[in-house]
């Protein structure tokens, strides 16, 4: 198999304006990636409510769906059908192809290959919810406090025994964190390369002043632990701005005190200010990797986050006596609203802001750049290729 002369699908999980994030962001930057190098390649999802024209890269290249799109909420609710999602995914017809790459948190990695077709799968995550997140889960589902709990803990019993299974029918896997890449090895065995998730760092701007609030960034769902954050501001007392909606939200905005701020639907122009004036990024919950807390850092701001997970691969403490790296944030070691409390009173009374220089922390996100994952992901696909057409 030659790449350039290859037909090449790319599959995602699903593309939904309420949850548009990092992950989908890496399938329409493979899509364009694919299109300057070899050729240009049809997008598979689960369910689709993006218009081609809404996303420039695809110059008006239709994303290809499951019969999920047709039902009743398909477009706007797809977790709502999850049992019925592994036999979805299997259902895509992907026979012409001879490259696929998978783009997957959940079950775009499942799809159907014959052994004369090579699967590369980029994994975001191991289903979170059916593995070690199930019990947050459980504990914020609302279908559980009425009673369903145990036919809920059998339909992810059921995941966990699929996710497993298709795992095993992928060729090459390559994981977003050393966290990610352990998930993998532990929950189906298999190895995998760690090639970190591009942020588009040239959005970012580090020269402007610093304001006195701080900022948190991402979807409010239950594993981003965003009520530990807004509990530690109550008793602080301190600016907190969140950015972000979700399924939480209400829930958050209730227990909250007048120095916290919510914001829903602002420009990304917005975030990008804000991200450029904070004091510092705050973040609680245990990441796969963490696009937010490197645009920060990209804005010129410290990162305070739970020192667990993929925030491990781009946040050095200012506490670890490693001299080679570059210092640019605190990690809290236990993930308790008092932790919070301690490490963000200890960053004011010492005002420790003013050990970080913006300058620097931008010049250290250039690691995390969409040319630095292009260029890696080129050279990882050609050898899973290689090693694919010896084994022919």
């Amino acid at each position: 198999m030659n790449i350039k002369d290859s037909n090449i699908a790319i599959v995602h999980d699903w593309f939904l304006k309420k949850s548009f994030g990092g992950a989908e962001k890496v399938s329409f930057i493979l899509d364009d990636f694919f299109k300057r190098r070899y050729s240009a390649p049809d997008i598979f999802s689960l369910t689709s409510n993006i218009q081609s024209s809404e996303i420039k890269s695809l110059q008006g290249n239709k994303i290809q769906t499951s019969f999920i799109q047709s039902l009743p909420f398909g477009r706007t609710n797809v977790q709502s059908y999850l049992p019925f999602l592994p036999y979805a995914i299997e259902q895509l017809d992907l026979r012409k192809y001879d490259l696929i790459m998978s783009s997957s948190h959940a079950f775009a990695k499942g799809i159907l290959t014959s052994p004369d077709q090579l699967h590369i799968s980029y994994v975001h995550t191991p289903m979170r919810y059916a593995w070690d997140q199930m019990y947050t889960y459980l504990e914020k589902s609302t279908l559980s406090k009425f009673g369903f709990e145990f036919p809920i803990k059998l339909m992810l019993y059921k995941l966990r025994e699929w996710d497993f299974y298709s795992s095993q029918r992928i060729d090459y896997i390559i994981s977003n964190s050393n966290f990610t890449s352990k998930r993998i090895k532990k929950y189906w065995g298999l190895e995998s390369e760690v090639i970190y998730p591009p942020v588009d760092i040239k959005r970012f701007h580090y020269e402007k002043s610093r304001g006195n609030f701080y900022l948190s960034l991402n979807r409010l769902v239950p594993n981003k632990r965003v009520d530990l954050l807004i509990k530690a501001f109550n008793k602080l007392n301190l600016p907190l701005i969140i950015i972000g909606d979700g399924p939480e939200r209400l829930k958050l905005e209730k227990i909250s005190n007048s120095n916290i701020k919510f914001l829903r639907k602002i420009s990304d122009r917005e975030v990008e200010n804000y991200l450029s004036r904070c004091k510092a990024f705050v973040y609680a919950g245990i990441e796969d990797f963490g696009i937010a807390p490197v645009e920060a850092m990209a804005s010129g701001a410290p990162v305070i986050a739970y020192g667990k997970g993929g925030i491990l691969d781009t946040v050095n403490c200012l506490n670890n006596q490693n001299k080679e790296k570059v210092a640019n944030g605190l990690l809290f070691k236990k993930q308790t609203v008092q932790c919070i409390f301690d490490t963000i009173s200890w960053f004011e009374d010492k005002k420790l802001w003013r050990r970080f220089k913006p300058e620097i922390l931008n010049e250290y996100s250039q690691n995390f750049s969409i040319e630095k994952f292009i260029n890696k992901i080129d050279f990882s696909i050609n050898k899973a290729l290689e090693k694919f057409n010896k084994n022919i």
